[in-house]
């Protein structure tokens, strides 16, 4: 028993030692480790877009861990190619965590589910009251479609150039919507460059805003929103999602649920329904759709030119939406002759609704007491609906 012992006891802390992630990392790991570590760090101490970026940041996390992915995520049969290590190519007997939480993002499920939040939390009044911000919504998509040409130059396929453009759109699920269906193998990098940049809005928005307005434009007071009634807003999200619904079938999953949130919110009777849409049902998705995206971030598929191509259109394409909703607000001022603050173009963009409080944030910088919250809100509505149906665009085209 003894001898036995003995001569076991090598083969054991070998065992032991092929076991542990020390003896399994590749310097991808420990890269995606310390981005990981970066992106916790502007969630928890910056708190830029926490609710997404931290779980994001720590799906990286886990499956950047050398010797984890295997656990978490599953693998693969032995004689299966590297290059057809697919989603639905997992052996069902080591199926992981990770595996499972990515099924709503493989199947596309959390985006429409996210959408569906969304639009119970959020307020079309704004736009209702006043349908030219659908106008100021429509030019802060002039990113998405420069993004796409661009991507092509740089030597991406049509499909792919489309699903990088959308991060131009400032929309995280439209992203991964469009990705999902467009470039799949794209989907961690595009997520995490639009949660990214969605994050950085004050810091990428406001240069740009003080740039392309004068202080007097950014002084301008504009005139309080009508109230609107209940009927209008019952008949708003109907009424969208049926002309939509018609005209671009593609982007109905989106759309759909976006317009179904609102009407759960304005409708008055089902106010159970419009709780769990806002509250319980969005945060638990967040989680999943966050740690299910984080997930696909491993060092060998992250660590490529394609990634720094990817992170520079998405940049332009934010930077060109932005630019395009102030030049519309600001000839739509000139127009009016002075009656809308230009301030409320850089909103036309999708992130609702941190890109209305910038706006609000920059017109206080001139005058503090000067209100434009509720007038950014509606190009911002405007935003959303207007990245969704980009994305229908782009889904039909290619």
């Amino acid at each position: 028993m003894q001898s036995n012992l003995l001569i076991d006891i090598p083969g054991i802390f070998t065992n032991l030692w092929e076991s542990m992630g020390l003896s399994q990392g590749s310097w991808q790991n420990y890269v995606m480790l310390l981005i990981s570590f970066v992106l916790m760090f502007l969630a928890i101490v910056k708190k830029f877009e926490p609710m997404l970026l931290l779980p994001i940041a720590f799906g990286m996390f886990l499956i950047n861990l050398p010797g984890a992915e295997k656990i978490l995520w599953g693998t693969y049969p032995a004689e299966l190619p590297e290059a057809e290590h697919t989603y639905e190519a997992v052996e069902a007997g080591s199926r992981g965590l990770l595996w499972y939480l990515y099924y709503g993002v493989d199947k596309v499920i959390y985006p429409p589910l996210i959408f569906l939040g969304i639009g119970a939390m959020t307020d079309f009044g704004p736009l209702i009251a006043n349908p030219k911000s659908m106008l100021i919504g429509a030019a802060a998509q002039l990113g998405i479609f420069i993004a796409l040409f661009g991507g092509i130059l740089l030597g991406f396929s049509g499909a792919e150039a489309a699903a990088i453009a959308i991060i131009g759109g400032a929309d995280g699920p439209t992203a991964i919507y469009v990705s999902k269906m467009l470039a799949e193998h794209l989907v961690p990098i595009i997520a995490i460059a639009a949660y990214s940049y969605m994050a950085l809005i004050p810091v990428i928005q406001k240069p740009i805003m003080r740039l392309l307005t004068t202080k007097k434009e950014r002084a301008i007071r504009m005139k309080p929103l009508r109230e609107v009634s209940k009927v209008e807003k019952i008949i708003f999200p109907i009424a969208v999602t049926l002309v939509v619904g018609l005209l671009l079938p593609d982007a109905v999953p989106l759309l759909g649920m976006l317009m179904l949130g609102n009407l759960f919110r304005v409708s008055g009777v089902v106010e159970r329904l419009s709780s769990q849409a806002q509250n319980g049902l969005m945060n638990t998705i967040t989680i999943f759709l966050g740690i299910a995206v984080g997930c696909k971030a491993k060092g060998d598929i992250f660590l490529t030119t394609d990634t720094l191509s990817i992170i520079l259109i998405g940049v332009v394409a934010f930077y060109l939406g932005t630019i395009g909703g102030l030049l519309m607000a600001k000839l739509m001022c000139k127009l009016t002759h002075g009656q809308i603050n230009p301030l409320i173009g850089s909103a036309g963009v999708s992130a609702v609704p941190m890109a209305a409080r910038i706006s609000e944030d920059v017109g206080r910088e001139t005058d503090p007491s000067n209100h434009l919250l509720m007038h950014a809100m509606g190009p911002n509505v405007a935003g959303v609906i207007g990245s969704a149906l980009a994305a229908g665009v782009l889904l039909a085209c290619f």
